[in-house]
């Protein structure tokens, strides 16, 4: 096939972006920046960079629209022909072409969502928590469903799983970025403003290619804790009380901003960054101390700057708007405290109780930051006390709007977030406990092991004294096994603080992970629960207790499909004896960002729930790009906040929960004869001998442990002969890069063949809402890979056997798909999603060459021997697919 001309290619560029289908203004973004990096790589790259990666970009498009075999060695003897530094320059352009169009993406949806937002009719959106909420009185009843609403509860916790492969200095460039691109929309064509702007994203785009894209060394836990503070000060603690303010403006009309307000705060952030040490040696006691500290003080900084804010605007005269006996009683208080301070703000406020009082107020939040312990307050109950007591003074006083108005945000901050932020949770593999415990019982010296365990549970009780009792006391066994796991926390936090000591309050939360598991659970909690430190917290907590499932360990170890099917079992029991028992269950996802562990559109999953396993209450994982994808944007936060709040709450409607039983006992046989057929041929796979090593070689598996991602290494400690102690991450990262997703799908396509019948399938997918979420994110995972490339990387083993078992179940699979979702290829039923996945592939197309050729040169390296520059391209490219995919693991 001959090289094209230069017309030519302009030609096939045009053609390709133009069958798209892109808004234009979208597609105007991505020109401006894309004509940026192309005039930063002719000013900073070395000489011809910019006319190789064109050559290679043409090409790979050429090779996407026609995929003759011809086509494809083209691009493939391109990307082989570049000198190894060459070859690197090339990676980074396309990764950070990748970043540039992730950012025009989410700046998509950020312009939508705002235009969306001006319109009155949005708040009929039928994934919004106010649709969701009139639905649902429909059906039961305002009285009922309003109680339900203020019953609700929406649970992010946040991890340190290490899929985030970008730099957070590459993060922060990108954000700048996206700030300038809103003063760009904002700017008049052609003006002085526009260039200026326009000369800054230069800049900007100039520094992203500076910048290096590989961390020289891997993030401390510490790092981690930080990394997710960024996304607190940025949008969380503004965004979460905007949700609350959106509801009630939709439910109260009129009537907002004035009156109390409908919704409760319902949103409660969690976080495992500092405290999950289950196979991580570098998270200890000392470092969940230090986790706590940094997130109260951030939560405390933003508390005392908004007290100062509201004070400031709070400027009402005592004629006007008389104070109460309690609020006259509260400044005496406050005056007596801390006497310097409140004469200086009388002098500046002499008519003005109400800003005298917050004023004061900030100063004692402050206090409660610097650990002042003459001014601080002992805990936010204390502090939402002096505020109430402002509000309804206000209220007295016909200040109304003044009561509900930035005051009522500032007392939503607190009751959400209090003084510690994240409610910190411990992880610790189940085994940990056995061994400390058996070494106790033995008699033998204590070791480093028991002591540093021993440790956590006084950090637990030190961090509830300090911020709170909801700061800390979540303490989740992995790999739980028995009743007598769970028990085995207490009696360790009873070693811990001696006989005569206080064991801190502690939820010991069971996380169930491989199949065997699962189905154990039921037997397990009723064990449990006739324990008698667990039925004491039971009784004290009003009968509420958390039971977590693991998706990515069920996953690897049976196989998607099967752990798709077993999870819903599994929570449909655990469900069906909470009720039995009286108990109010919430249940935990630990769900991963990448289809093989969970991910995919936490709403739509929600809906397709047994029934009684949400009842207005969602928990689940965020993690790695997922957290900066779902919350790194104020407007993208508010609105996946509202999408899964409403699915939360509509989960529990008759009609759903009616739905979901009928086609549950409807296609019960389709799921039995699907989960033994997927099954089989799971196992056939991975349990074939020699598999691991394969697994090895025919992905970027080892290397994808050099890449400093996170703290947590990649490993509990076995070797790569053996799968059972490999991470879930790296099991579905691995796959990811080699352009396969084997983890998300496998299995699937012989599942849907042995069912046979097309027709009940296709009900099925209409009817029965767990099979049709299935079906959709594997054909969105499906939709990303490439079986061109594949071929490549199955290539790199020496078993045709295994290369052609995944190469036909990955065809066979694809195959039904496409004839269960409609149309001739994947996603053709949800083309907005099609269209972003086939703008990028080609691009990706091009970094997986260079991927390949990296991977066949250190397989084929002589006496283990690394060549560190082959090395570094093959990071690189691991890096930019991850930026391409926008998944990992």
């Amino acid at each position: 096939m001959h090289e094209l001309t230069h017309t030519e290619a302009i030609d096939l560029v045009g053609r390709y972006e133009a069958e798209q289908e892109i808004p234009e203004q979208m597609r105007a973004d991505v020109r401006a920046l894309g004509s940026l990096l192309g005039r930063v790589l002719r000013e900073s790259g070395s000489p011809g960079l910019f006319d190789d990666v064109e050559r290679l970009r043409v090409a790979t498009i050429q090779a996407y629209t026609d995929e003759t075999p011809e086509a494809f060695a083209r691009a493939a003897s391109i990307a082989d022909g570049f000198t190894l530094e060459r070859a690197e320059e090339v990676a980074r352009a396309f990764t950070a072409y990748f970043h540039l169009v992730n950012l025009v993406e989410e700046h998509q949806r950020v312009r939508i969502l705002r235009e969306r937002g001006g319109r009155v009719e949005s708040a009929d959106a039928a994934d919004s928590i106010t649709t969701a909420y009139r639905r649902l009185s429909e059906e039961i009843g305002a009285e009922a469903a309003l109680e339900r609403l203020q019953g609700l509860r929406f649970h992010p916790v946040f991890t340190a799983h290490p899929t985030e492969a970008r730099r957070r200095a590459v993060s922060s460039s990108i954000r700048r970025l996206a700030e300038l691109l809103g003063e760009r929309d904002a700017a008049e064509p052609d003006s002085v403003d526009q260039r200026r702007t326009e000369r800054r994203m230069l800049e900007e785009v100039d520094t992203l290619w500076r910048t290096a894209p590989l961390r020289p060394e891997k993030p401390s836990p510490t790092d981690e804790v930080r990394a997710v503070m960024a996304i607190f000060d940025e949008t969380l603690y503004t965004a979460v009380p905007h949700v609350y303010r959106r509801i009630d403006d939709a439910l109260q009309g009129d009537d907002a901003g004035a009156r109390a307000p409908i919704v409760r705060p319902f949103v409660r952030i969690g976080s495992w960054v500092g405290g999950d040490r289950d196979g991580n040696p570098f998270v200890t006691a000392k470092t969940t101390r230090k986790a706590a500290a940094i997130a109260s003080e951030h939560v405390l900084l933003g508390l005392e700057r908004t007290a100062n804010r509201v004070g400031r605007t709070l400027t009402l005269d005592a004629e006007s708007t008389p104070p109460s006996t309690e609020l006259i009683a509260l400044w005496h208080r406050l005056k007596d405290a801390d006497e310097d301070a409140a004469s200086d703000i009388a002098k500046r406020s002499p008519n003005e109780p109400y800003r005298r009082i917050m004023l004061l107020l900030a100063r004692k939040i402050a206090a409660t930051r610097t650990r002042d312990a003459d001014l601080a307050y002992r805990d936010p109950e204390h502090l939402l006390a002096d505020l109430r007591t402002v509000q309804d003074s206000l209220v007295r006083a016909s200040a109304s709007r003044q009561a509900f108005g930035h005051l009522q945000q500032l007392i939503w901050q607190v009751e959400t977030f209090g003084f510690h932020l994240t409610e910190l949770e411990v992880r610790q593999h189940s085994a940990v406990h056995r061994k400390v415990l058996d070494e106790f019982e033995s008699g033998a010296a204590r070791s480093e092991l028991a002591d540093e365990v021993l440790e956590v549970f006084r950090t637990i009780a030190f961090l509830q004294e300090r911020y709170g009792p909801r700061a800390a006391g979540r303490y989740i066994v992995s790999f739980t096994q028995s009743a007598q796991d769970l028990a085995n926390v207490h009696l360790l936090a009873r070693h811990a603080v001696g006989p005569d000591g206080a064991v801190p309050v502690l939820d010991v939360i069971p996380l169930f992970e491989t199949f065997a598991d699962l189905q154990a659970a039921p037997g397990i909690l009723a064990e449990i629960v006739e324990h008698p430190a667990f039925a004491s917290r039971l009784d004290a907590t009003g009968r509420r207790l958390e039971v977590m499932l693991g998706y990515s360990d069920s996953s690897k170890d049976v196989g998607p499909v099967a752990a798709n099917l077993a999870l819903y079992e599994a929570q449909a029991a655990i469900s069906g004896w909470a009720v039995e028992q009286g108990i109010e269950l919430t249940l935990f996802h630990g769900r991963g960002g990448a289809l093989g562990r969970g991910g995919g559109p936490a709403n739509s999953a929600i809906l397709a729930q047994p029934p009684h396993s949400v009842d207005g209450r969602f928990k689940l994982t965020e993690q790695g790009e997922v957290i900066f994808a779902r919350y790194g944007d104020p407007a993208i936060a508010v609105r996946h906040i509202d999408q899964v709040a409403a699915a939360t709450l509509l989960a529990s409607s008759p009609s759903i929960e009616h739905r979901n039983r009928d086609a549950a006992e409807r296609y019960a046989e389709v799921a039995d004869v699907m989960d033994a057929a997927s099954r089989e041929r799971f196992f056939s796979l991975v349990k074939a001998p020699g598999f691991a090593p394969w697994f090895a070689k025919v992905t970027p598996m080892e290397e994808i442990g050099l890449l400093a991602l996170g703290s947590r290494p990649a490993r509990r400690g076995l070797s790569v002969e053996s799968l059972e102690d490999l991470r879930a991450i790296p099991w579905v990262f691995a796959w990811t890069q080699a352009r396969i997703n084997l983890a998300g799908w496998f299995g699937l396509g012989t599942a849907l063949d042995t069912v046979g019948d097309e027709a009940k399938l296709r009900r099925a997918y209409d009817e029965w809402p767990l099979f049709r979420t299935l079906i959709d994110n594997v054909a969105m995972s499906l939709a990303k890979t490439d079986d061109r490339i594949a071929r490549h990387y199955l290539d790199l083993g020496d078993r045709d056997d295994l290369a052609t078992l995944v190469r036909e179940e990955m065809a066979l699979t694809r195959a039904w798909v496409v004839r269960l979702t409609g149309g001739t290829e994947l996603l053709a039923n949800r083309p907005v999603l099609g269209r972003a996945v086939k703008m990028r592939s080609p691009y990706v197309d091009a970094l997986s060459l260079l991927q390949l050729r990296a991977l066949r040169g250190l397989r084929a390296a002589e006496g283990g021997q690394v060549d560190p520059d082959l090395q570094r391209l093959l990071l690189l490219s691991v890096s930019g697919v991850a930026a391409g995919l926008q998944n990992t693991g």
